[in-house]
């Protein structure tokens, strides 16, 4: 028996070129294997994973505990559909509501798909809750949002990359300013605004991070003027900022709660919104679903994925780590380097923003160099740099990774 050739990283993305959409632009390096925070590339060679796919790998790479999750329940039941009961999603949506403290949980597949959960749940509450007139619901959005590339989604953005050749676009959509209390007090005085949906840090933005107390002020506005408060929490949410949800640093919880990426720790599409009763029972049968939300994989998975995150302490270590981070990106980079102007961000959700705002080639070519040295990461908005590595990211790995960034930057040129 003739054994095939291995393909080589260079044939691997001539075939992804010549079959697959060119809807991405990768980072010029195949990945084949991960454990941890590491991933190998088609040729062996290790890396540091500091994107953690946009923080869906908070409890590092093929964790065995999750993975042993996985094996067992697809060896016995994978999928029913809704059409009928399964002895999974019961137990999975006790655990998830007991975890986070709420009373019902709507379980969908991608992060996407729970913020068309939340955007849906909160119109119809708007209108059989509120007594907003029929058709007639706000939602309002900030500058600078990023929930996914629906239609439904692209229609809250101002991104001319992800909006350019998609119109016409979703009514009830309303723009003000990110991080503007002001703008949101006047916003929802409206009687017809249903809704305030937010991400507690923008990460697709740059990792930008809000005034201290925003957040909660805009919770109070929120109630003060019979509107939900919607948290994105899809990147922020589960461990990656150093609390378990991003809210959790302002001391409230979001009328809505929307999860996904970490809620299955990167092994099988998993997302969620939550809510109290009011809420959630607006929905009717037939009115909202999925034939693969709340599959008994995805179940097994997510309360394996979540009980990881409480029992290995990720929130406590990203809080710790975040601070070295920062730290060490302030004193050995914002102050030496001529490319570095500002370090920002949360927990284990960071950036460094980059003197180069004409073109973004510097950051590109930056994480050339830190792929060639080890270490991966990816420019986001041309000239900012997301650093999210796995959580699960030891000290002493983590100083490593920052004498990669160090030396890198100091050397590039």
């Amino acid at each position: 028996m003739i054994q095939e050739k291995t393909k080589t990283s260079a044939e691997f993305m001539a075939l992804e070129d010549k079959y697959g959409a060119h809807n991405y632009h990768p980072l010029p390096v195949v990945l084949a294997k991960g454990e941890g925070v590491h991933v190998w590339d088609a040729e062996g060679k290790r890396y540091y994973d500091f994107l953690s796919a946009y923080s869906a790998v908070n409890q590092g790479h093929c964790h065995p505990r999750i993975i042993n999750a996985l094996q067992e329940q697809a060896k016995k039941l994978t999928l029913t559909s809704r059409a009928f009961y399964n002895d999974t999603l019961g137990p999975y949506e006790q655990f998830i509501t007991e975890f986070f403290g709420y009373d019902k949980v709507l379980p969908m597949n991608t992060g996407v798909e729970g913020g068309e959960t939340a955007v849906k749940l909160c119109r119809k509450w708007g209108y059989e809750v509120k007594g907003i007139p029929t058709n007639q619901a706000k939602i309002i959005f900030v500058t600078g949002n990023f929930w996914g590339r629906t239609l439904a989604a692209i229609s809250s953005s101002c991104d001319p990359s992800s909006t350019k050749g998609f119109g016409p676009y979703m009514p009830g959509y309303e723009l003000i300013p990110y991080d503007d209390l002001k703008a949101l007090e006047e916003a929802v005085k409206d009687p017809n605004v249903a809704g305030f949906m937010v991400e507690p840090i923008q990460g697709e933005a740059g990792v930008v991070v809000p005034d201290e107390g925003y957040l909660r002020k805009a919770y109070e506005l929120c109630k003060a003027n019979n509107v939900l408060f919607i948290a994105d929490e899809v990147q922020t949410g589960i461990a990656r900022t150093g609390k378990m949800i991003c809210c959790d640093h302002e001391g409230f919880k979001p009328d809505i709660l929307i999860l996904g990426k970490a809620l299955s720790g990167g092994v099988f599409p998993v997302s969620a919104a939550l809510a109290r009763d009011e809420i959630m029972l607006c929905i009717k049968p037939g009115e909202h679903g999925s034939t693969f939300g709340g599959n008994p994989l995805a179940c097994a998975v997510a309360m394996e994925a979540l009980k990881v995150v409480e029992d290995e302490k990720l929130a406590e270590n990203a809080e710790k780590l975040g601070q070295v981070f920062r730290d060490y990106m302030q004193k050995q980079l914002v102050d030496k380097s001529d490319y570095v102007t500002s370090v920002r961000g949360k927990g284990l959700l960071n950036a460094i923003i980059i003197d180069d705002e004409e073109t973004g080639d510097v950051a590109w070519n930056i994480c050339m160099k830190l792929r060639d040295n080890g270490l991966l990461a990816k420019p986001t908005h041309g000239n900012i740099i997301r650093f999210a590595p796995p959580l699960v990211m030891t000290e002493p790995q983590l100083l490593e990774c920052c004498e990669i960034i160090e030396k890198t930057i100091l050397n590039f040129s």
